[in-house]
């Protein structure tokens, strides 16, 4: 029996895919190999001593100091329990309260008609152009006189509100289906019910996403906790981690094990989230 050429040319294009696929597994293999390295790094230096990490006679395997753990916690010059309960606290409330802010404003520069919602607009967009470094001081000299240095007030406050986030959401809410708003208006909703009842329950992907995006960005800030959190007692996990380097001593075995346990609240919320993450991020409306 002879072979047609249609035949022939799918047989060719099915060879062509099967290699086709396992080249692309092997480049993700390799690329997922590439960035667990330094997760590996990590986690094999924690349970490690001073000596086998600096020494000579590096080893695959770590010695697993597994009293590493109780150490960093036992330390008397670093309260690190509490400096992870007070980053849990911050990174919590900054979030939902960034959630709750910037969804409101962009909600409101998107379907609340109002001669003067384009120029707030303009002026929010304007915010993003401004340094940190120009507003560093002035907030602080604010958050000063109000008395707000070593409290949760002055660590969250300050940061509820993302020129950034809002702009997202406001592009979000453009798109966002107005019949189902409408709806809502005939059966006598006003714009906080048709956002509160509507839009919220049907934009859970997108809120996840920003969730996600603010708990981590929030749990990694180092400069405004630093200056904020003068007393030991409302150090963040950053300024903990930090803590254990100073220019006498460097303890490598307390640093890595205080940053494996540190990234573990950000692999937890990843993992809860990653359902929703990737979903939302393609409807976080910048194409519009």
């Amino acid at each position: 029996m002879t072979t047609t050429a249609p035949q022939v040319g799918k047989q060719r294009k099915k060879g062509r895919g099967v290699f086709g696929n396992t080249g692309l597994y092997i480049a993700v293999g390799v690329a997922a190999l590439l960035f667990l390295i330094p997760f590996y790094l990590i986690v094999r230096n924690s349970l490690s001593t001073d000596l086998e990490i600096t020494g000579e006679n590096w080893k695959l395997l770590p010695s697993f100091q597994w009293g590493n753990i109780s150490e960093l916690f036992d330390d008397p010059t670093v309260d690190f329990g509490r400096s992870m309960i007070n980053s849990l606290v911050v990174a919590v409330l900054t979030t939902f309260g960034t959630l709750l802010v910037c969804s409101l404003a962009g909600y409101g520069l998107a379907r609340i008609p109002y001669r003067h919602a384009n120029k707030v607009f303009y002026a929010v967009l304007a915010t993003l152009m401004v340094p940190t470094a120009v507003t560093f001081v002035p907030s602080f000299v604010l958050v000063s006189s109000l008395g707000w240095v070593d409290t949760y007030r002055g660590l969250i406050i300050p940061g509820l509100f993302s020129g950034f986030t809002c702009f997202l959401f406001r592009q979000y809410f453009l798109g966002f289906p107005k019949e189902l708003e409408e709806a809502a208006r005939v059966d006598g909703l006003g714009y906080w019910g048709a956002y509160w009842r509507i839009v919220v329950p049907n934009s859970l992907n997108f809120f996840a996403a920003i969730a996600t995006i603010t708990f981590i960005s929030a749990w990694n800030s180092f400069l405004w906790p630093l200056v904020i959190g003068q007393d030991p007692s409302s150090w963040t996990v950053q300024i903990a981690l930090s803590s254990f380097m100073t220019n006498q001593t460097v303890n490598f075995h307390l640093i890595f094990m205080a940053t494996a346990i540190s990234i573990l609240p950000l692999i937890f919320v990843f993992l809860f989230l990653q359902r929703w993450l990737v979903q939302g991020i393609a409807q976080t409306g910048i194409k519009g």
